[in-house]
This record gives C-alpha cells, structure tokens and sequence, in this order.
C-alpha cells in the first residue's frame, strides 16, 4: 500500500492510546516514512513495523486498563475530604502541588486518585521519596489498602532492590532512582504520571528533578507531574511550574502548646552543661505537673546525646527509660523506639533524622534544644563541615508537631521566642550547601547544557557552581573550558558519587580494581564498626584485629575478608548475626556493604579485575585520584597538616595513624567539628601525586643557569598541588621548557663569557682577542674600549640557528656550518673595541719592572673597589729587601699625571689657589720632573718643584697622599719560587716586616748553593779575603750578594763567628763591623781578661747604676763599648787578612785610653745621676718629663748605644735637666712652652726613625738630629752650661728640612 504525507496524521492519531514507552520509537517510524516518502521510496516494511508495535502497545494498554484496580478511601483523612478538587485539579493541569502537613495522608492516597483518573495505564505512576525506608514503607501501605502484594499494583526500586512487575500500576522509588532512570530514559517514557513526595526537603536530588521535570514537560504534554510537600513554601513550587495550582490540605494533629525556657548563660561552654540540666529538669517537671507521658527530645548529635543520657541517669527519675536515637545507631536499637512503652515514661534522645524521616510513636511532650548539625559545603576549605546552628522556624514547627499526632501535646523550647522570630523562616535547601559536582557531571552527561542556566528551584551561587566545576576538573572528568573528558564520560555511566567513581577507574588502570571495589563502597556507606556508648573499650579492642598502620583505607579490606570468612563458616542467619554482635559490628550495614560492592561491580563490569593483589603502593594511588584535595602535609612543629588551599588540619583520634604522624597522608574526608579532623587517612609518598594529577600540579622554573659540566642550561623545577609542595626542588634540563631563554643564556654565558669546555680555534682565538682589549682597557682605566656583551651577543644570535640551547646542539651545528666557512664564529678586534684607545703604549703601560738585573712583571686591573684594582707588581720573596720602595712612587708613566693632579688637589687651600688651573699646573709639573731621580721618594722632588712653580714654599708634608685612591699606589704581590702568593698589599714597608727576615733566609739558602761563600764556627781569620760583593747566578738569573761577619755561636752553644751572605749592602755593613769587633775579641782575649781589674772601685761605682742592672751587666756595657771604640771606631771594618792584622796592632794601643775615657765617662756622670734621679722621684708632670728624658740617655746598655763622640756630653745632659728643675718655677709658662717645643721636634724625629727602618733605609744620617735636640735642651733650659754650637728651634727646624730633602 502506498502513503501519502496526508496519510501519516491518522497513524499519529493512534499513538493516543499507546504505552507511554512505545510512542517515541512508533513516532520515529512515522518520521522515517515521511521522509522516504519525500524521496518516493517504498515505506511497506516501515508500515508493517510500525502496525504491529501500535497492536502490541495497545493490547497492553488494553490489559492495563481492564486489570486497573479500584481504590477504596478512608473518608476519614484529610485529603480524601478534597478527593473531587484533587481529581478535577489533575484532570485539568500538568502540574499541581498539593501540600500538607505530616498526617493529612497525601502520601498513600494522591497514587490511588491518580488510580481512579485512569493514570498507570499507559504508563507507570512515578512515586519519589527522600529516603529507601519510606519508599518501602509507604509501597507497603498502598500495596495493603489496594488489597495486593508487594509487586502486583505496587513495587518499589531502591538502590539494592527492584520490587516491581509489569504488572505493576504504582512504583515507589527513591529520588535518586528516577536520576538513575534519567541516563537511559531521557523524557521519563515509561511513567504517565510522576509524584515528587516530601519536596519541601530540598535535597539535591529533588531540586534536581524538578528542574530536569520543567525542561522535559514541554515534550512530554501526556506526563502529569504531581509536587507534595508540607505546608513550608509552597508557592515557591508553583512559580516554578509557571503557576501551576496549590492546593491544601490539613493535617490530623491535635492542639500543641508551646512553652520558651531559655538558657540563662550566654557562654557556650556553659550552655552546653546547662541545656543537660535543663532537659534533666524540663522532664521531670513534665512529669509531676503534667502526667506521665513518652518524651522526645531534640539534640544535636551523638555527644550531645550521650552527655544528656548520664545527666539523666544522674537524676535518677523514677522509671524512665533513657533511648538514643541518631542515623549511625544499630538497626536493632532503632527499632527499640517502635515497640510500645509499658511505663509511659520513655525519654528519645535524637537528632533531628526523628523531624520527618521516622516517626516515633506515641510522643506526648518534646524538648526542642533548637540546635542540630547542618551538613555545609565549604568552597574556600573544600570540606563539609558538620557544624551545630540554629534550626530554622520550620523545623521548630515540623520538631513541636512530634507531640500532637495521638492527643494533645507539649513542646518546651529551651530557647526565648524572640530568638525563635529572629531565626530564618526555613532550613536552606541542600543544593545551596553541597557541592554541586555530582549534578554537574549528570547533567553533562544528560546533555542538559550548563548548569547555571539550568532552570533549578533555587539557582546554587555561582561559588558553588565554580566549586562543582573545580572538583570536576581535580578529577580530570572536564577539562579547562568544562567540557567532559572520556574520564568524565567514563564517570557518568557510573551512577555513583564522582570522587569513588574516579577511584575505580584509576584502580582498573593501577591493577587494584577488587580492592578498590570494597573500599569504595565501604567508603560509600556508613561505617558498619559500632562503638557503644557503655561499652567503647570492649568495642575498640574488638575492632583492633582490622587496624592497619599505615592505612586506615586497608581496614576496610580486613573488615572485608572477616565478614566473608563468617559468611563462609555460618551455620545459621542467626548466629551470624550473633557474631556480628560480638565484634561490635553493624550485620545490616556489612549487607548493605555487600549489596553494594555487588552493585558497584555490576556498574564497572566493563572494567578490568586484577588477578594479583593490589599492592600498598598500587590502592593508594588508585585512591588518591579520587582524592586529591584531601591530601595532607605534615608540619614540623606540630601535629598539624598542611593541606589543599592553605587550610591546616589534624588527624581525627579514632585513626589508626594518629600516633605515627607520617609526613604526607591522604584523606577520605575532611570534617570540621570542634576542629577540621581529617578521616579515614592512609600514609602516601608525595611523588605518586606529580604521575597521578599532571592537569592539576603547578610546575614553577627558578634560577635558570648555565652548568658547564653538563654543557646545558639547568633550572630549579617546583612542583606543587593546590599549594603543597609535591617536588620541593629538582634540577632540570631548562633548555626543553623554555627554548628561547634558554639559547639567550647558552650564548651569553657559553659564548659570551668564554664559559664553555671547548677544543673549538674559534674559542682560542676570540679568547685570546677579548684578554688583549681587556688588558687595554685596565691599562687605560677606562671601560670603553670593549664592547658590551649585547654586542658580543648579537654577533653569536645573528649566526646561530634559533634551536640551539645547549652544547651538544651547538657542537653539531658548528661542525656542519664550519665546513662552509672556518671562520664563521671568528671574532675581530673591530667586533670587541669601540675606539683604538691609541693613548695605551708599551711606553706609558709598561709590561715588566726593571730593577738592577731583573724583569718584575705588572698586571694592570680596572675596577675600582677591587683589593687589585690599579698595577700590581709580582716581586720574588728573595729580592723583597733589595728594592728600593721609593721607586714605586712614580707607578708607571701613564698613571703619574693623574698621581700628581690629585696630589695638587690635595694641598692646603692657600697653596692650592697658587696652583689653578690644576690640570695646566700638573703638565708644569710633569715637565720640571722628568730630570727628577726616580729613585727618590716622589713627595720632597714634587714640593720643591711646586715651590718653584708657585713661588711659596711647599712641604712634602703639604701634600696628603693618604687620600689617594688605592690605584696610585703599587701594589705589590710577594711569590716564591713555586709562584705561590704569600702577601700581597700596597705597604711594602708593612709586607717588609712580616716577610724581611724570610727573605734574607730564602736569599742566603738559595745563593749559598752556587756561591759556597758562607761559613761558620770561625775563631781566627783563617778564610782568606773576603769580598764587599760576590755576582752569582740564581734560576738561571744574574745576582748580587754581600758577605759580611757575624757574631754567631757553634752548635754547643759557644761564641764564634760566622759568614753570611746578605741581600743589601747597607744590612752586610752593619752586622761586618759587628762580626770583626767580636773576632777581635777572640784575638785579645788576654788584654780583655785584664781590663775588669784595670777598673779600680767598678763595684764602689756600679752601686751609684744599680738601678740599671746589676755590676756584671754595667761591666758587660763597659766591655763592650771599649771594644767597639779601641778595636773599630771611626775606621771601615777590614775584608782583607793584613788589614785586619793592621787593624789588632792599633786596637792594643787604644786599649788604656779607651777603658780610661769610658770609665772617666761613668764617673762623671755618677753624682748628677744619684742626685737627679732623687729629686725626680718626687713626681709632677715636669718630674715625668725628666725621667723620660733621663731614661733615654742613661739606660742598660747605655755605654754601647751612644755614639762615641757623644759620651762626654752626657754629665752635662744630665747636669741641665737639674739646673731646668731648679730655673722652672721662676716662669713655668716659658718652660712649659719650650718643652712643648722640644717635644714636638723629638716627635718628629722618632717618626721619621720608625719610618726609615721600616722602608729598611740607613739611619745614620738622621742620628745626629737627635744629640742636636739635646744640645737645644740645654740651650733652652741651661744656656750656663754652654753649647758646643749654635742651637736654636729655628736652625733645628732647617736643618730637619735639609736632612728628610735629601
């Protein structure tokens, strides 16, 4: 038979009647058929199909309708009186909300009317409820009043059961259920009606059918949708549904009086013991005003219960029966609250699961503490948080209408009425308290679109949005722009929460997929351990077989195997549940688990078992997938855990972790209570985390830098999850993360700063150049001769192909493009210098120091700062006393200019404005001094050719030389013969005295060698002349040595004399005169031993220098000084054997005259000495003075130490202090006055001592400036006793100038 278009809308006319479930495919064969209509194709075989799925559908419609039972109503129930208005009101609207309070029967009789309207049909009629337990139940119930078995008319689905039948007219179910039934019945086809009981509860799953209701009615006009809920809101649900009509019904209750007793104290610590008091005596005054009568009192939680039930033991109230009531109580003492009461004096204690999930029987009064726990999400903290709030008016209500249900009751609130006013007007609906990521996920799979223009009841913040997305996107089930992954598809077909579904992919893919089955669902479920109030220890000792160490997740796995093992070996239903008992274990929860696990197994049976078992390492990463917001890591200084976002935590105390205290853990849950307690942990290692969460660590690259061992660019890699520190720091290979900085960073340092390992000519070469202009730049202290590294830079980067970044790629590259061009990296002095810098000659920049027969290299270095800064002068140890320091004044040629400008510079203002312009004025000066002696300090050569160039007269002291910056002064760096450094600074005077004494050693070792010259234990001149100087050869070098005598002692320790070779002339003179005065000695040792008794009353005399010494140490002084004076004198020390010959004749011939002058010399001096030294005794600042003075003239040793000539003065030294004291206090200012004037010419010359011995210069030339400061004493103090020349301050003064001149 051929159709036309016009044909078809009969056969859509037929659908009318069909099943619900048949009408979408018999509708989309009517579509295929017009569409090969169109293309004139036949569509017999579709019409066949299409025929006998409309006969089919419609013979069942056919049964159902003559099968349909007929309800009998209790008249007696409120929503039975509005039975008509209901019937009329569904035949009229798709929707309608019907709202009543607990009682009014609109949960057993609505199904029945929908029965006699004709609705279960075509389809089934739908009947959610929040909770299995009253799904079955209220199956129950119907089933009886429809005179049926479970199954028959009416069936219920919960999670681990499916009582219903085709047969089946009315099918109870959970909310939950429906969803399930959502993925694979899109438009809810096989219901024609649909009940959403209990709506007011709000919890998640309602909202969310009653949001997915509102998008699917438009397409599905046949489906009614009935909403109930308790009087709260209900026009909330009618703007939903675009208005659809509220009708009411009241409730059977019986009148409740309400009585406020609030709590007096304010603290909450208080108010915690008090509310037990208050309840204690809230039922015991009930009791005695108000009759016998059960009691249901509402409280927070479990602690809270347990702590009212030994408050209420304490009260000893007679015959009461104190019964707990909360959600993780054993089923068996659940069901002790149904049984009736004997006594009528029951007290419950529950939490608010007794508001509308079970109704306890028979309650006469209720005791409403206004509290409970709230279950809140925590976006910021990702953690529910089960806190104690304020209940809201509803349920203060829904809580009061407990006593009202078999006659008139009482509820006490223990809180005022105005709180009760000021409290919200209803509990917050649980989609704007939860995370939102399992919906999230439905819905994506639903392909509902995004869920904020979901049309939800209540639209969830878009915080908590954003949240859902984030736990989504931990999970890797969407990825940045929200779209699902395949783990996200994966995890939609799983009907199970997201965070467990994600648990048992990854344990399929971790090969632990049988143990994460049981944890999973055990973690799913209430823990099936039971922990008694009145038997807690016997309870933890039975549950100490399960604990595992490390991992409280593994218990799950023991509990697992001791549940199967009592399976195994039972004998009877009841002695397993015996069992169960005695290891406090929950048998109706270890079912549950089971069912569960059954179910979960079915759910994944795509999934792959393992055959091994998992291991430790193996479960834990399988759950860490699931939860990585959860971990956790220890701090050291508590036991505190840092986790996810910054938020600390600790160990709940029930886990078996608790004392070890691992350093990282995972969390099944993060709870806030009193604190936030983490449950359920397990010890992890961190580096699990980096493999399992790569979409979610954070990789942070520090201190990128060149290594040169490894040829590559190296970084710091930090890795962290949410802010833990996963990879706290690991070296990484930089050049595969960040190419571009990488190869900067090759170049730069590789390259640029010649910090490579290279066999490359290329290298050698541009090296060598760049040390060339470098060694320009230091000589010319100026930092623009080389280019900058930009520019070296920018050479290499033009030439180097953008992908190299490390050695190995550069060494490839080279070797290829080197073949084409050998001197493609070659760099030209052009490429490095800016300018020729044409001042810097070897002239002015010399590169070696020539002094006498050696070369001293100079190394120059420009950085101010810098400890080398300036030119640095490497001078061997063995040449350290040779040099000359005053050479080094004059630097070298091209920095003496800029010396002398800021000498200038540095004289006093009056001078210096002589001297302007300085630069003109330093060229002047540059010219007087090229005939100057550079072997002569530089200061007294510049002030005389300033006092020239000026017309006043400068001083060397004129100028401060002490500010001169540290590069014009020679730095001076003392090696040995292996190079080594062994001092270094700009003091050579200063490097002189730490190392002189070395030097003369290394000197003499090393000359000793190729010389032969030294020689010791001589008693006689028996050694044959010896030379003022000896040439000798040293490394291969040409030096000069001086021999000289000394006074020495052989190895037992007896007086000789011996040959040494000296670096200076100046030190051979002085100890060679030394040396032959005791040599001497030894040749008139007879005269010597005569002169002690050639000295008549010395002992009378040494008792006048007592205080000197002893008389064997003055007469070592007088032995001494004979010697020095008959042997030598004023004659040079002879080098030849006659000389020294000659020398001993004329020595006997002095020998009387000496000793007698000597000891004519002490006698004189004796009385003034003895005299003086009593007056000065006195003390005064004059007295000191004196005896300063005294005690640098007359002193041990005194005899030796003075010069010759200046022995005789030495009574009339003394003799002046005397006549000074005598003359001072006639005028003390002048003498004051003068003495200050003496001292500060005796300062002068004791500094310029210091200063000459430690640059190692002679000071005999200075010497008689000191007798002439003795003569000015007298001069000044005793002019009676005459001078032997004129002396004045001011002849002092020119005589000092002419002396440091020169």
């Amino acid at each position: 038979m051929t159709l036309s278009l016009r044909d078809l809308q009969p056969l859509r006319a037929q659908l009318g009647d069909c099943q619900t479930s048949d009408r979408h495919p018999l509708s989309r064969l009517i579509s295929q058929m017009g569409d090969r209509i169109k293309r004139n194709q036949p569509t017999d075989q579709l019409q066949a199909q299409f025929a006998a799925g409309v006969e089919k559908s419609l013979a069942k419609t056919a049964i159902r309708r003559e099968k349909l039972p007929t309800p009998e109503y209790d008249d007696f129930l409120p929503v039975n009186q509005r039975r008509d208005e209901l019937k009329a009101a569904i035949a009229k609207h798709q929707v309608v909300i019907v709202c009543g309070e607990t009682g009014s029967g609109k949960t057993t009789q609505l199904p029945k009317i929908c029965l006699e309207l004709g609705r279960g049909v075509h389809g089934l009629i739908g009947h959610t409820q929040p909770r299995r337990l009253a799904a079955r139940s209220v199956a129950s119930r119907i089933a009886q009043e429809l005179k049926s078995e479970i199954g028959h008319y009416v069936g219920y689905k919960v999670r681990f059961t499916d009582k219903s039948s085709p047969a089946s007219y009315i099918k109870l179910m959970t909310d939950g259920i429906l969803l399930a039934e959502s993925l694979s019945d899109r438009f809810l086809n096989n219901y024609d009606t649909i009940i959403i009981d209990e709506a007011h509860e709000r919890s998640l799953n309602i909202d969310f059918l009653l949001g997915y209701l509102k998008q699917i009615l438009p397409k599905r006009p046949d489906l009614k949708v009935i909403v109930t809920s308790a009087t709260i809101d209900a026009d909330r649900f009618s703007k939903h549904f675009n208005g659809a009509p509220v009708l009411e019904v009241s409730g059977r209750t019986y009148p409740v009086e309400v009585r406020y007793k609030p709590l007096a104290s304010t603290d909450e610590d208080d108010q915690e013991i008090e509310m037990e008091e208050a309840i204690a005596n809230a039922v015991d005054e009930l009791w005695r005003r108000d009759g016998s009568g059960d009691v249901l009192v509402f409280l927070p939680g479990e602690r809270e219960i347990r702590e009212t039930m030994e408050e209420l033991r304490k009260a000893k109230l007679r015959d009461a029966e104190v019964l707990p009531l909360f959600a993780r109580l054993s089923n068996e003492d659940q069901q002790r609250i149904f049984r009736p009461s004997n006594t009528g004096r029951r007290i419950v204690l529950a939490t608010n699961v007794a508001e509308t999930s079970l109704t306890v029987p028979g309650i006469r009064y209720v005791i409403d503490s206004g509290q409970a726990r709230i279950n809140r999400y925590s976006p910021r903290a990702k953690v529910e948080q089960l806190l104690i709030e304020k209940i809201s008016q509803a349920s203060a209500r829904q809580r009061s209408g407990r006593c009202g249900r078999v006659a008139s009751g009482i509820c006490v609130r223990l809180y005022s009425e105005d709180d009760f006013n000021l409290r919200p007007a209803f509990t917050d609906p649980e989609i704007v308290r939860s995370s939102l990521a399992g919906v999230i996920l439905r819905m994506a799979a639903l392909r509902l679109g995004r869920v904020d223009e979901f049309p939800f009841l209540e639209a969830p913040s878009g915080k908590l949005i954003a949240d859902g997305y984030q736990q989504l996107r931990e999970l890797g089930a969407v990825d940045e722009q929200d779209r699902l992954t395949q783990i996200g598809q994966q995890l939609a077909r799983l009907p199970i929460d997201p965070r467990v579904g994600r648990m048992l992919l990854a344990g399929q893919d971790e090969g632990c997929l049988k143990e994460m089955l049981i944890i999973a669902s055990g973690l799913s479920l209430q823990d099936p351990r039971e922990r008694p109030f009145d038997a807690r220890q016997a309870a933890d000792q039975a549950h100490a077989k399960f604990t595992e160490e490390k991992s409280d997740f593994l218990s799950y796995l023991r509990l697992w195997d001791f549940f199967e093992k009592l399976l195994a070996d039972k004998t009877s239903n009841r002695q397993l549940v015996q069992e169960c008992h005695r290891n406090f274990l929950s048998y109706l929860r270890l079912r549950e688990w089971r069912e569960l696990h059954k179910q979960l197994s079915e759910m994944a049976s795509e999934l792959r078992l393992n055959e091994k078992p998992g291991t430790f390492e193996q479960i834990h990463k399988a759950l860490i997938t699931g939860l990585l917001g959860n971990l956790g890591f220890k701090q050291p200084e508590n036991d505190e855990y840092l986790g996810a976002r910054g938020i600390k935590f600790n160990v709940f105390p029930g886990s078996g972790l608790k004392k070890a205290r691992p350093k990282w853990i995972v969390a099944a849950e993060l709870v806030e209570t009193s604190k936030l307690y983490a449950r359920c942990v397990a010890a992890i290692e961190p580096e699990w985390v980096e493999k399992l969460a790569p979409h979610l660590i954070k990789k942070q690259y520090f201190d990128p830098h060149w290594s040169k061992d490894n040829a590559q660019v190296s970084a710091s890699e930090r890795i962290t999850l949410y802010g833990l520190p996963i990879v706290a720091r690991r070296r990484v290979h930089y050049g595969s993360i960040n190419v571009a900085e990488s190869r900067e960073i090759f170049i730069r340092e590789a390259l640029v700063r010649f910090n490579y390992n290279s066999k490359a000519k290329f290298f050698d070469h541009n090296f060598a150049l760049l040390l060339d202009v470098e060694e320009l730049e230091h000589k010319a202290r100026r930092q623009d001769v080389l280019v900058d590294e930009n520019a070296l830079f920018a050479f290499f980067d033009a030439k180097i192909p953008a992908d190299i970044v490390n050695g190995a790629g550069f060494e490839a590259w080279r070797k290829q493009a080197e073949k084409l061009n050998p001197t493609l990296l070659y760099l030209s002095k052009e490429d490095l210098m800016q300018h020729s810098a044409a001042a810097v000659t070897e002239e002015q920049y010399p590169e070696f120091f020539r002094l006498q027969d050696a070369k001293l290299p100079l190394g120059y270095r420009f950085e101010p700062g810098h400890v080398l800064d300036g030119v640095t002068i490497t001078l061997p140890l063995h040449l350290l006393n040779r040099v000359n320091h005053a050479t080094f004044d004059w630097l070298v040629p091209g920095l003496i200019r800029e010396k002398i400008t800021l000498l200038l510079k540095s004289l006093p203002k009056p001078i210096r404005r002589l001297c302007v312009p300085v630069p003109e004025f330093a060229t002047k000066m540059m010219v007087a001094l090229e005939s100057a002696d550079r072997e002569a300090p530089l200061l007294p050569q510049l002030a005389q050719a300033a006092t020239r160039g000026c017309g006043q007269p400068v001083s060397a002291d004129d100028f401060n030389g002490n500010d001169l910056p540290i590069h014009l002064r020679m730095n001076f760096r003392i090696v040995d013969d292996a190079g080594q450094e062994l001092a270094q600074g700009r003091d050579l005077i200063a490097i002189r005295a730490q190392l002189g004494e070395a030097a003369q050693l290394t000197f003499r070792d090393t000359a000793d060698e190729s010389t032969g010259i030294e020689k010791s234990g001589i008693l006689k001149w028996d050694f044959g002349d010896l030379p003022a100087k000896i040439n000798f050869k040293r490394h291969g070098k040409a030096m000069t040595g001086y021999p000289g005598l000394v006074p020495d002692e052989d190895e037992a320790g007896k007086e000789c004399v011996a040959i040494r070779l000296f670096d200076t002339e100046h030190a051979a003179n002085e100890a060679h005169r030394a040396g032959v005065v005791r040599l001497l000695q030894f040749e008139l040792k007879e005269h010597l031993k005569q002169l002690p008794k050639a000295l008549p009353n010395f002992n009378q005399l040494a008792i006048h220098y007592r205080s000197l010494g002893n008389s064997d140490q003055l007469m070592a002084d007088v032995i001494s000084c004979i010697c020095n004076r008959a042997f030598l004198g004023d004659d040079e020390a002879p080098r030849k054997k006659k000389d020294f010959d000659d020398q001993k004749s004329r020595a006997k011939v002095r020998l009387p005259s000496v000793r007698d002058a000597v000891l004519r010399t002490l006698n004189d001096i004796a009385p003034d000495f003895i005299a003086l030294g009593t007056l000065l005794s006195k003390g005064g600042n004059i007295q000191n003075e004196l005896k300063a003075q005294l005690g640098e003239l007359i002193y041990q040793g005194f005899l030796t130490a003075t010069p010759w000539e200046q022995l005789p003065r030495l009574p009339v030294y003394i003799k002046a202090m005397k006549v000074r004291l005598e003359k001072r206090a006639q005028n003390p200012n002048r003498d004051g006055q003068r003495g200050a004037e003496v001292a500060e010419l005796m300062q002068r010359y004791v500094a310029e001592v210091d200063k000459w011995q430690r640059e190692g210069r002679d000071t005999s030339t200075l010497l008689p400036f000191r007798w002439m400061i003795e003569e000015l004493r007298v001069g000044l103090f005793a002019q009676e006793l005459r001078t032997p020349y004129p002396v004045s301050v001011k002849r002092l003064d020119k005589i000092w100038a002419e002396i440091t001149k020169r």
